[in-house]
């Protein structure tokens, strides 16, 4: 599909200086630019891309005016990485404008799909699901008894859902992740390890992303619950019974075990560990490679190391760290001369 200089600019509330009517039907890097394609500038370091560029149409800041002649039409605005996002929200909106049920996929008698439904070949649809309007089910997705998907939600290609789980509005599901496999618990016997039935669920609230090849566990009893605006990367684990709090971001590998309840805005960094049966504070922030063995109760407070402890107070002792052999070898000469 192609779009003019004037049809973007009016997308993105911006100032066309060029052509009006150059079209463009693709998207690229500025310093990869091609004839009919679309980029945007705002970082400084690759200002001197523009110059040479084959993108027809760029997109800049008000800010920025060209120390040389440009051959590419500029659409100037207030923040070119924020309408640039923009346009890539509605590139995306077209691209997955799917709607119709495959031949090839099934649909239980007892579940209630919504409208505008795109369904894709071989997924599976069981007894008593309801799916809300304008969801995207892509090939392959297998929606266990009793799920429950609210509107405009998008799961892709090979996504397992077990049965009786929650899933809102918004979402966005991405391929290879399960929701609701057992938890894992056992009970150790002289014969052997009883397993725990596991008979609670996952409630995921509206506007939750998750990776690809993420697993969230079903609780042993009530629910595993990531709450509202809440971000996953791809490969991470979520146990039994935890509960994440509103729009905290989480990393790729990071595993919480469970019981363990993450408040609200926290940002975790890829490979955190979490212990089960902890609290952390809302708006907690844990570097990469921490491992978190005891409850964070301060709110907004960084975390770092393994064990970890506050960020100001582990710089400090990694200085020790880096100076232990030196320190070690100086205290053995001081204990040599002090037995001379």
């Amino acid at each position: 599909m192609n779009f003019t200089a004037k049809q973007i600019a009016e997308l993105v509330n911006g100032i066309i200086e060029g052509n009006p009517d150059v079209s463009v039907n693709k998207l690229s890097k500025i310093e990869e630019g091609e004839v009919n394609s679309l980029s945007f500038l705002s970082n400084p370091l690759y200002t001197q891309y523009i110059y040479n560029t084959n993108a027809s149409i760029v997109i800049v800041n008000k800010s920025f005016f060209p120390e040389h002649d440009v051959k590419t039409t500029l659409i100037k605005v207030d923040n070119a990485e924020l309408a640039f996002v923009k346009l890539l929200e509605v590139y995306n909106q077209i691209k997955y404008n799917k709607i119709g049920v495959s031949k090839m996929a099934y649909i239980a008698e007892t579940a209630s799909v919504g409208e505008n439904l795109y369904l894709g070949e071989f997924a599976f649809i069981g007894e008593n699901v309801v799916i809300g309007k304008n969801v995207k089910i892509y090939p392959q997705v297998y929606l266990g008894d009793n799920t429950i998907v609210g509107d405009n939600t998008i799961i892709f290609a090979g996504v397992k859902v077990y049965s009786d789980n929650k899933i809102g509005k918004n979402c966005i599901i991405h391929s290879g992740t399960v929701i609701g496999s057992d938890g894992f618990r056992f009970i150790p016997e002289h014969e052997g390890n009883k397993k725990v039935p596991q008979i609670g669920n996952v409630v995921i609230e509206d506007d939750v992303e998750i990776g690809a090849n993420c697993a969230i566990d079903r609780a042993t009893l009530g629910s595993t619950i990531l709450h509202k605006g809440v971000k996953f990367d791809n490969l991470i684990h979520i146990a039994h019974n935890v509960e994440v709090g509103e729009n905290t971001y989480i990393a790729a590998n990071v595993v919480i075990a469970g019981s363990t309840k993450i408040g609200k805005n926290c940002m975790f960094s890829g490979q955190v560990g979490i212990v089960g049966h902890l609290n952390i504070a809302d708006g907690t922030i844990i570097a990469a490679q921490s491992g978190i063995s005891k409850s964070i109760t301060k709110k907004g407070e960084g975390y770092m190391g393994s064990p970890a402890f506050e960020v100001g107070k582990y710089r400090k002792s990694y200085i020790h760290f880096r100076n232990l052999p030196d320190l070690v070898q100086r205290i053995d000469k001081l204990e040599k001369n002090k037995d001379a």
